[in-house]
């Protein structure tokens, strides 16, 4: 999982219907024993490499097998190309902002259901990897949103405890007694993996809870994103590039910001920012609950591979929750069953916040078709602060019910 902050999806250049059957082909089936595997990965450095390359080898080493680990420049476009040149990988990450177009375009194979550890998924995870009704890859690891905090500033305002935020009303206090000349008490970037999160808060979302009708323009996310405004109009919230800040974790980093919501990624600053200390929170509640995003990836093997069987094999060995700790451990991604991320929670309480709040969170929209939708509605969420909410919310509405009604028509 990558130490940068998550934004919405855009898909990779050349993924449309057109694209080339699987790479291998044939009927699957077959033993792990004397298989060689293609194993493509996004990797956010040395340590989740190795890592990768470690339990891989290991899983090699007991089914006398190979496996080589291709670490990707742009995972994206690679796992395209293999597609659309006949080439898959064997094994990839899938990632959440994709995995509806390649479910559609019938690339994957419906693996994960037939797992020895099926039951052990988080269900917003399993829900988030399911098309048509089947739970389709097994999710690698997961990361929330939470309330970033930076401690000095906290006790520098003279807050306490009893003043973390758990709801709007006392997010918006906490803002206040933290914004001074030089720094603003919140910030967080205006695109919908970050103002998403309020909408929901209020009781809104974007598609109806039976996936056939968009309600982007409904009173709840008028409301989310109201308040959003409200905050900057208060001079309490600011965007990281108002701050001259490529992402708000910067913007903590630097000392301009005291609060941001980003999720356990923020542990890519302590290179930069050593003596930044700061603690991490669920994201307080809004008038229609608490609420947050979960990202994910999945382990994606090509629908129809004769390596189908010995790839999942090794998606079993991969996702247990001892290899799933080693990983954690390794580069500090959250494990995707619920027991290794109890084990997590233990072993990382700084990050505890980020795990219990897995039980209510929701993935963004990422049906077949809503990249160009949602890449629309960040664009327009620039004008947010000084703009008309519902204006923008009612472009959103028509544009994302044309891709859902083409989606469907499919």
């Amino acid at each position: 999982m990558n130490t940068k902050p998550w934004v919405a999806a855009t898909l990779a250049v050349g993924l449309t219907a057109t694209l080339a059957g699987c790479a291998s082909g044939g009927d699957g089936g077959g033993s792990a024993d004397g298989q060689e595997l293609s194993v493509l990965i996004g990797s956010s450095g040395e340590a989740e490499t190795a890592a990768v390359e470690a339990a891989t080898s290991a899983w090699a080493e007991e089914n006398d097998a190979t496996v080589e680990v291709i670490v990707a420049n742009d995972l994206n476009q690679q796992l395209s190309q293999g597609f659309a040149g006949d080439s898959a990988p064997d094994l990839f990450y899938m990632g959440w902002d994709q995995f509806a177009t390649y479910g559609a375009n019938r690339y994957l194979e419906p693996y994960a259901a037939d797992l020895a550890n099926a039951d052990d998924f988080y269900p917003n995870l399993v829900d988030t990897f399911t098309y048509d009704d089947a739970f389709t890859c097994a999710p690698k690891d997961f990361s929330t949103l939470g309330l970033i905090i930076n401690t000095d500033a906290w006790a520098a305002a003279g807050l306490t405890d009893a003043d973390v935020p758990t709801d709007w009303d006392s997010l918006e206090a906490a803002a206040t007694a933290l914004t001074t000349d030089t720094q603003v008490g919140l910030s967080f970037g205006l695109e919908y993996a970050r103002a998403g999160a309020f909408m929901n808060q209020a009781g809104g979302e974007l598609i109806s809870d039976d996936g056939e009708t968009v309600t982007a323009d409904t009173p709840e996310n008028v409301a989310g994103l109201e308040y959003i405004q409200k905050l900057a109009d208060a001079g309490v919230y600011m965007t990281p590039s108002a701050l001259d800040a490529g992402w708000s974790g910067e913007a903590l980093g630097l000392g301009k910001a005291a609060m941001v919501i980003e999720g356990p990624w923020i542990k890519g600053i302590d290179a930069d920012f050593p003596d930044t200390n700061y603690a991490a929170y669920e994201l307080p509640a809004g008038p229609g609950g608490q609420s947050t995003f979960t990202f994910s990836n999945c382990w994606g093997i090509p629908q129809g591979s004769e390596t189908a069987d010995a790839a999942a094999s090794l998606v079993e060995f991969l996702t247990s929750d001892e290899q799933q700790m080693a990983a954690a451990d390794a580069f500090g991604v959250i494990p995707s069953t619920e027991s290794a991320a109890a084990l997590y929670a233990a072993a990382y309480p700084e990050n505890a916040s980020f795990v219990e709040s897995a039980d209510y969170a929701v993935s963004p929209v990422n049906f077949a078709g809503s990249a160009s939708a949602i890449t629309d509605f960040n664009s327009q969420l620039e004008s947010l602060i000084g703009g008309d909410a519902q204006s923008i919310l009612e472009s959103v509405q028509t544009s994302l019910q044309a891709a859902l009604d083409e989606s469907n028509a499919q």
